[in-house]
């Protein structure tokens, strides 16, 4: 008879258990609205406004109101995800998280598409998340300060909406692809971020208010006050209470995310009888239908029996009741109070529900003298209740989780801190205790006579908590888990932000950036940045040189991905010369036109130093060049480089604003010197052709259009001459090489025939023909290019206002290097000019002229003999000696006058 009942409850275990992994969800980005049960009190005690006109929840400041996502396993790498199994369900938070969030409600063909997709990448969780970096600053540009604390939950809600896709993507990984691993790391990180903004504006809502108000306005004392009404007031005027308890709301919702709505669907038998095996083996020992060997057992299924007659439940029983104390710890862990009482009452377990009900504080209303009765709340006796819980908790013969579960709600941290194995459990704990600690101190300092308090240990009631403590607690805590995520970076920052230690938090962001910068995560970094973004707002203090290295490190990364429309709003909070390096160091990898062009937009969006940025963009590049200014001793023109590309085409940056012709005229003018110097006249040119023609016109139109009345300043004054000069110069060697090439193309004559036929005959007479008009064709154009190059050459030697080279204003700002290199010019390249002038007038028999080269350069007016020096003289009159020479054969005499006889 006893077979088959056996076989049925085993049965029925594998159907529970079945109905468990199908229905436990997964751990949900934001869960449903929470109602409330953070600590014993806040859920009629701590209100969100300590303003004597909103009595509402402070709880709430952590609602969401989002279904959950369903809570799946999955397999392979990830390992066993349900935190609810009979396996240690701690361990499914140990970072990298193994727990994964999965919505397998997907709404729309676009989001499978998607995700199916991103499959395909190298990282599927980085492209995935790539997004959130310009989402960010949006959210941030759409916010003022009035409304900063809707940026925070902006945030929250990108991180939550980013979580979806990647549960998405990890829910059709292939299980053991080492791409997905990282994709879980990525979710665990938004995880962290998003439960910390999460923190951050429940906890700095509650400070600024604490800043408005004043915090002496709630210490008026209540007549005949009840336990509610004291406790409310506590909440109401101490703000260690008050955050101390959003601390726990935090972490409970936290905790309810992860383990979703999953209680409705849990059925541990199929009528709602607790103890139904050791009940059935009883009945059927009493009527004599037992067969088989009876193993001590209970003889009574009330309550309290296994505990008075110190004898054990029947095996499944045993098993099912271990496993509804965990799952009830878990829902207090997650403050579902109510949640938890209503899965006894499905589990025939009524009395269980009835001792979670005894924290309720007391209050009758009716004491105040109201007309109408109203109905009493909480337990009278919640003081004998309290102690029987830490009793209780104290026991060692109960299941580690119920001892759990009522010390907790006694504020027993000894026997809670056994089972909460993470980080944030056992913060929670620490929190709980503590909150419960203080209430139960002002109650008992308030309400109760000596005479009606049962005593509770002394070492409870006299702690004296701080937030302090608790994580020096933690610190000491031999377990070795709690220790390593203490170490992990978002709890670290989570612990400051509790402790409201700004100071602190940038010490350690401080240590991080010291081990290495490269190493911190991108988003870790978004963090970090808009993290101290929002203390700016808020008018915290932050350290102003670790600050400025969060957001250099951001920046830095941002460039490295190219992310290049968000880079100059980053930089623009930076202090205004660091900016304007950042941003210039930036730009000196950007080539193409029409994205220099967009980069320029972004920083004038961004209220940026346009015009020192560009400037700096191109010092920097200049900078780069360590050569020294003398000229090469190169027979032909040097080539231009890819370095000589890069000073070419960085005066592009300088041309895209009208008003900043003059410094492009300079730095132009700059880079043209050294190419001179070097021989790199194609490079010169290029250079040249960047500035706009009307550039000089520009320059003056501005100077008017600011009704400045006197001349141009002597630095703009001087460019604008130096930069004619060179393109003087430019001009004359540009001539040069095209009379040099059509010169040295001078038609071939055709040569003489002998012996030859009529035909032969005609045909020489043909070319010959062809040939003088060829010839007569090469000449004149031979004419005018000798005449272009030879005025072209005059103006150079001969520059207006003081020669070639040479500044007219005098009172402008001294500039050594400049001055040095232009002297240098005129030694390099006049000298240059005379022999290339001679060689035009030797080629083309204009040899009295070239003698005139000599009283030109002897001349006191233009004093060219001072750039020469003695070799080159020497040099210089040992070809005008050729050309007299030549005046010598034609029967002239050496200067080239006719020889009188």
């Amino acid at each position: 008879m006893i077979q088959p009942v056996q076989k049925q409850n085993t049965k029925k275990k594998v159907s529970i258990l079945a109905t468990l992994d199908d229905s436990l969800s997964a751990m949900s980005t934001r869960g449903l609205a929470i109602p409330r049960t953070p600590g014993l009190f806040s859920q009629s005690v701590t209100p969100r406004s300590r303003s004597a006109t909103k009595q509402s929840n402070i709880s709430t400041n952590l609602g969401t109101e989002r279904k959950s996502p369903y809570f799946v396993k999955i397999p392979g790498h990830l390992g066993n995800l349900s935190v609810l199994d009979g396996s240690d369900w701690t361990a499914a938070l140990t970072p990298p998280h193994s727990v994964m969030f999965v919505n397998l409600d997907y709404s729309t063909a676009e989001e499978v598409t998607k995700s199916a997709v991103l499959l395909n990448e190298d990282d599927p969780g980085e492209s995935a998340a790539r997004s959130m970096y310009p989402d960010f600053l949006h959210s941030l540009l759409k916010h003022s300060s009035n409304t900063v604390f809707e940026l925070i939950d902006e945030y929250e809600d990108t991180c939550s909406n980013q979580l979806n896709i990647l549960q998405k993507i990890v829910y059709r990984a292939t299980p053991g692809q080492q791409k997905f691993s990282k994709t879980a790391s990525i979710l665990w990180l938004l995880k962290q971020e998003m439960v910390t903004w999460r923190l951050l504006s429940s906890i700095y809502r509650d400070r600024i208010q604490s800043a408005l108000e004043d915090e002496t306005m709630f210490d008026l004392a209540v007549i005949n006050a009840s336990e509610k009404t004291v406790v409310n007031n506590l909440f109401q005027r101490d703000s260690l209470v008050r955050q101390s308890q959003l601390v726990v709301d935090w972490l409970e919702s936290i905790a309810k995310d992860e383990i979703g709505d999953f209680s409705d669907n849990i059925e541990f038998y199929a009528k709602s009888v607790y103890w139904e095996n050791t009940l059935h083996i009883l009945k059927q020992w009493q009527s004599n239908t037992f067969s088989g060997s009876l193993r001590p057992l209970v003889t009574e299924v009330d309550p309290d029996a296994p505990v008075r007659q110190k004898m054990p439940l029947e095996d499944l029983d045993r098993e099912d009741d271990a496993r509804l104390l965990k799952f009830l710890f878990t829902l207090i862990r997650a403050g579902m109070t109510d949640e938890a009482q209503r899965l006894c009452k499905r589990c025939g377990q009524a009395w269980r529900a009835a001792t979670l009900e005894g924290w309720k504080l007391y209050h009758d209303p009716n004491m105040n003298g109201g007309q109408e009765l109203e109905p009493v709340e909480g337990n009278p006796y919640r003081c004998i209740w309290k102690i029987s819980c830490w009793r209780l908790a104290e026991k060692e013969q109960f299941d580690k989780y119920e001892r759990a579960i009522y010390a907790a709600l006694s504020g027993n941290l000894k026997q809670l801190l056994p089972v909460c194995d993470t980080w944030e459990d056992a913060v929670w704990a620490y929190f709980r205790v503590m909150v419960d600690t203080l209430v139960e101190q002002e109650i008992r300092s308030s309400v109760m006579n000596t005479e009606e308090k049962e005593e509770l240990p002394r070492e409870y009631l006299e702690t004296n908590w701080t937030l302090e403590k608790v994580f020096e607690e933690l610190q000491a805590t031999d377990k070795k888990r709690v220790l390593e995520e203490n170490q992990e970076h978002y709890h670290m920052i989570q612990k400051f932000v509790i402790l409201g230690d700004v100071d602190g938090l940038m010490n350690e962001f401080y240590k991080w950036l010291s081990k290495g910068r490269n190493m911190l995560p991108g988003h870790l970094l978004r963090f970090m940045t808009h993290l101290i973004l929002f203390f700016r707002t808020l008018g915290l203090q932050t350290k102003e040189e670790v600050s400025i290295d969060v957001l250099k490190a951001y920046i830095q990364w941002l460039v490295c991905e190219k992310h290049t429309a968000l880079i100059a709003f980053y930089v623009s909070h930076l202090p205004q010369d660091i900016a304007v390096a950042q941003y210039a160091a930036f730009l000196e990898d950007v080539i193409d036109t029409e994205q220099r062009h967009h980069c320029l937009e972004l920083a004038k969006e961004a209220g940026l130093d346009i015009a020192t940025i560009t400037k700096t963009v191109v010092e920097n590049i200049c900078k780069k060049d360590t050569s020294e200014f003398f000229h090469h001793d190169l027979a032909i023109e040097t080539g231009t480089t890819e370095d000589d590309r890069l000073k070419i085409d960085v005066i592009d940056w300088l041309v895209f604003d009208p008003a900043q012709r003059a410094e492009a005229l300079k730095q132009s003018n700059a880079i043209m010197r050294k190419f001179l110097a070097s021989k790199k006249h194609e490079a010169a040119t290029e250079v040249f052709i960047k500035i706009p023609q009307d550039s000089i016109a520009e320059i003056y139109n501005q100077w008017e259009e600011q009704g400045m009345e006197s001349p141009l300043p002597a630095e703009d004054d001087n460019a604008i001459r130096e930069h004619l000069c060179i393109r003087a110069y430019l001009e004359a060697h540009e001539a040069f090489n095209e009379w040099f090439k059509h010169m040295n193309s001078v038609p071939q004559k055709p040569s003489q025939l002998s012996q030859a036929s009529f035909t032969e005959k005609v045909a020489h007479e043909l070319k010959e023909k062809k040939y003088e008009i060829d010839y007569g064709i090469w000449k004149g154009l031979l004419d005018a290019l000798t005449a272009d190059v030879k005025e072209k050459m005059y103006n150079v030697l001969l520059f207006i206002d003081g020669g070639w080279m040479v500044d007219v204003r005098e009172d402008a700002e001294d500039d050594p290097e400049r001055s040095h290199q232009m002297i240098m010019l005129r030694k390099l390249c006049l000298p240059v000019l005379c022999f290339l002038l001679h060689t035009v007038l030797y080629s083309t028999g204009q040899y009295q002229e070239d003698l005139r080269l000599a009283d030109l350069i002897a001349s006191d007016r233009h004093k060219l003999y001072m750039i020469f020096s003695k070799e080159e003289l020497q040099k210089l009159l040992q070809k005008l000696r050729e050309s007299s020479l030549m005046l010598l054969d034609q029967g002239l005499d050496p200067l080239g006058y006719e020889i009188q006889s």
